[in-house]
């Protein structure tokens, strides 16, 4: 990987934050989601039931929550010409803070809290990540997530 490709990663470091655009969780996306998990709980899928809940509607599993990281860094975070690849690696932490209810929109917040060189061609990325959602103090979703981009 060139070394400029480096420094301008680095001077990016716990500087930038960057924010993707809101997304609404609507029932079509909950439902898709139940049924290719099938995690067909009632408190995601069945409007009338989770009515009587403490939540009074249905609600997106965090795991739905946590997989629209991908669509709201690609939105959020800049391209680099340069990179060949990234992959995602995992997670060091990964808190569900509160529900995402039906039809609530939710955004993407992205911090680079590290970078790591492995070797001449390979970084690797360490995001502070936040999930917000719209008019709640509280975040849906905190995460360190851990991203390596080949050059």
């Amino acid at each position: 990987m060139p070394t400029q490709n480096i420094r301008r990663l680095l001077s990016q470091q716990n500087n930038i934050k960057w924010t993707s655009k809101w997304f609404q969780v609507d029932q079509k996306l909950i439902n898709s989601f139940a049924e290719v998990t099938l995690d067909n709980q009632f408190i995601h899928t069945d409007q009338n039931k989770a009515k009587e809940t403490k939540f009074g509607t249905t609600i997106a599993h965090g795991f739905l929550t946590m997989s629209l990281l991908s669509a709201m860094y690609y939105d959020a975070v800049p391209e680099n010409d340069a990179l060949k690849m990234g992959i995602n690696i995992g997670f060091d932490k990964l808190r569900f803070l509160a529900p995402v209810r039906c039809n609530d929109n939710i955004r993407g917040v992205f911090q680079l809290a590290k970078i790591t060189e492995k070797d001449s061609n390979t970084v690797t990325l360490n995001w502070d990540t936040r999930i917000e959602i719209d008019g709640s103090s509280k975040p849906a979703l905190l995460a360190s997530w851990i991203e390596r981009q080949y050059f």
